[in-house]
């Protein structure tokens, strides 16, 4: 199966010549990627690869970039954050439409991550909100690599995060 992802990173100060970075990321495992580097400071590498499932695919990518920019800092697995417009372009629709379809189903449609002037979502329970519906032709490849791209998102926030107190735990039990 081929799966079509992008990982986004912060980079370490140390890496300062970015051409070398590219070809030093292309020369490694990482040649079925395009190499974004237009932001001072950030690495985007967008993947099309092979791979029995998704998560197999999102893995060994993530280990090429670490075995070539070791301290380079996960940002960001896509697909995975989406706002209405987003969603829309996956289904063909447009954002009028989707946010229609939202507010139809306003108790039942997922919970956004962020709601703000831009309400976030992760793609991967509206997608499988969608595909309960059974009125929309989802690709099983697709909610599959959401899944994964949000459980490797939620893991890089909870590495990150300070140990929970006992009483916050027991609110999620």
């Amino acid at each position: 199966m081929e799966y079509i992802f992008t990982l986004k990173y912060r980079l370490p100060d140390s890496e300062h010549d970015l051409d070398a970075l590219a070809g030093r990321l292309g020369h490694a495992a990482c040649d079925d990627a395009l190499i974004g580097i237009g932001q001072p400071g950030r690495l985007a590498l967008e993947f099309t690869r092979e791979a029995a499932n998704a998560q197999e695919a999102l893995l060994s990518a993530l280990a090429d970039v670490k075995a070539v920019v070791p301290d380079a800092m996960l940002v960001e697995a896509a697909p995975d954050f989406v706002g209405l417009t987003d969603v829309a372009q996956v289904l063909g629709l447009s954002r009028q439409n989707m946010h229609k379809l939202m507010n139809r189903h306003r108790h039942s449609f997922p919970a956004p991550v962020h709601e703000g002037s831009a309400t976030i979502w992760h793609l991967a329970p509206v997608l499988s909100w969608l595909h309960g519906k059974g009125n929309y032709q989802l690709e099983h490849s697709l909610i599959e690599l959401a899944q994964a791209t949000m459980q490797i998102n939620l893991a890089r926030e909870v590495a990150t995060a300070a140990p929970l107190p006992p009483d916050l735990v027991a609110l999620f039990s």
